[in-house]
């Protein structure tokens, strides 16, 4: 294997991605071959580079002799056969199995035995790409994440016949390129793809219940950190993208029930409503998400005891955001730990974290039908929103005084129906069973799955993170509670957090 620090690097493939690897390349100091089978694209990538260079030199974001070079260092080239020098491969043509075959297997006629041969695939098996070549142990996945340029991630796939020098080549160049690279094995979806499916089947799931509207969601989710609620990031993607993924890596699984594709974005995709590049998903565009109507909450009634139950960040929270509200009348919450959740009582009235257990759950195992549950607040940023849910046989009272005290509390609340982990704990908990599982199958480390998460997807956390500020049992209680009202496979506990409980 030649050295790659200065290889002259190909890339197959002059779309948005194809183009996006070429500038990281060249901008790295190599000189970057640029290939389409389509007559032009190569030339014409090569032109729209060139003017997002010189974009970057007008914001002063980049020097006008480093723009220059890089753009001298990218060749268009109308045939393979003029890249026999390349050292590196880069392919990032279409997602089809027989086409990826096809042209490594070209390649292999061509370039050097020693040139390494990468794939930016986002879903195909590299083991089955790799199947027919004469040295499959030389190609390796290095999957880009969109836009090239601006995101740090690559996923440095391993097929079961690639060489671990190969795949330590490429991770070091990712490095060299300004990246940060994370290893991982050539499963389905790889990392970031599958650890992210929960994001959008909970949402999904919910939808389909009719438990809140999708700007409720977004909006509860948003307040726990994520950049973008997940019905507005699946307008963003397009739902037809998004369900193809779903839909591979459930079919990849041999149809696990974890991955089930959504019923309801079947019929979006089907009507044609793929999001922002069909004017219409979720929400109609270019106006976006409707805002929240605004929901007013008085002060609490006076109460004639209210203490803070069980212990943990969350109780510590409650105990000074309840401190805060009642300094008025001069007085601070009593502290129970050993009650066994975590929330507030109000006289006679319960206001509990969720522990995944539906409201009217909570209400029959506490033994009082006044009960609140509200989500786990992650963000817990002023005034941001958290979602809530009654029990159905609480009183009108309680159900006026559960969102005036959370809103005392410093947060929004937003109604739920009565679902079993209401929308962030539920979302979160299964992501991190699904990073328990990728790490559980050697997929890749928890370090690297909360470097995939965060740097792939902008996640506020990765899962492992995650789990470390909440707790093992806390996140299989979550999950046991929604297999006990769905039952089935889709809940089901990872061996790797069954271990430690």
């Amino acid at each position: 294997m030649n050295t790659l620090s200065n290889a002259t690097v190909l890339v197959v493939g002059a779309g948005i991605m194809g183009a996006g690897i070429a500038q990281v390349a060249a901008q790295a100091g190599h000189r970057v071959l640029l290939f389409d089978l389509r007559d032009g694209a190569a030339v014409e990538a090569r032109r729209k580079l060139a003017a997002t260079l010189d974009g970057l030199v007008t914001k002063g974001k980049l020097a006008a002799d480093v723009a220059q070079g890089a753009l001298a260092r990218i060749e268009p080239i109308a045939a393979l056969a003029e890249a026999a020098g390349a050292g590196l491969v880069v392919e990032a043509i279409v997602e089809r199995l027989d086409a990826k075959r096809s042209l490594f297997r070209e390649l292999e006629g061509i370039v050097d035995a020693r040139a390494v041969l990468a794939t930016n695939t986002s879903s195909i098996s590299v083991t089955a790409i790799a199947n027919g070549l004469t040295h499959p142990e030389r190609l390796v996945g290095m999957h880009f994440f969109n836009p090239v340029p601006l995101m740090k991630l690559v996923e440095v796939v391993s097929g079961l016949a690639t060489a671990p020098a190969v795949a330590e080549a490429i991770f070091e160049l990712s490095r060299a390129w300004g990246k940060v690279p994370v290893h991982a094995k050539s499963t389905p979806g790889f990392i970031v793809n599958r650890i992210a499916r929960p994001y959008y089947a909970e949402a999904l799931a919910l939808l389909l219940e009719q438990a809140a509207e999708p700007q409720v969601l977004d909006a509860c989710l948003k307040g726990a950190g994520f950049r973008m609620g997940p019905c507005e990031l699946m307008d963003l993607i397009g739902h037809d993208t998004n369900f193809s993924v779903t839909s591979s890596v459930y079919e990849a699984n041999f149809f696990d029930k974890r991955y089930a594709p959504s019923l309801l974005q079947r019929e979006l995709v089907d009507g044609g409503l793929l999001g922002r590049k069909s004017g219409r998903g979720f929400y109609r565009y270019p106006d976006g998400a409707p805002a929240l109507p605004v929901a007013v909450h008085g002060a609490p009634d006076t109460a004639h005891a209210v203490a803070v139950h069980g212990d943990g960040p969350v109780a510590d929270w409650l105990e000074q955001a309840a401190g805060a509200a009642l300094a008025a009348q001069g007085w601070g919450p009593a502290r129970e730990r050993g009650s066994g959740w975590v929330g507030l009582s109000v006289d006679g009235a319960r206001l509990v974290l969720t522990d995944g257990r539906p409201a009217y759950r909570l209400a029959a195992d506490l033994g009082t039908p006044d009960v609140a549950v509200f989500d786990r607040p992650l963000g817990r940023a002023p005034g941001g929103a958290l979602a809530y849910a009654v029990a159905e046989g609480a009183s009108d009272l309680w159900r006026a005084q559960a969102p005036a005290w959370l809103a005392a509390l410093g947060v929004a609340p937003l109604p739920l129906a009565d679902t079993p982990g209401l929308i962030v704990a539920r979302t979160v908990a299964m992501l991190i069973n699904e990073a328990a599982d990728a790490v559980l199958q050697g997929v890749c480390t928890p370090d690297g799955a909360d470097a995939a998460m965060k740097l792939g997807v902008n996640y506020p956390a990765g899962p492992f993170e995650w789990l470390a500020g909440w707790d093992v049992p806390g996140v299989v209680a979550v999950l046991q509670a929604l297999d006990a009202v769905y039952r089935g496979e889709r809940y089901r506990v990872s061996p790797w957090l069954a271990r430690r409980t």
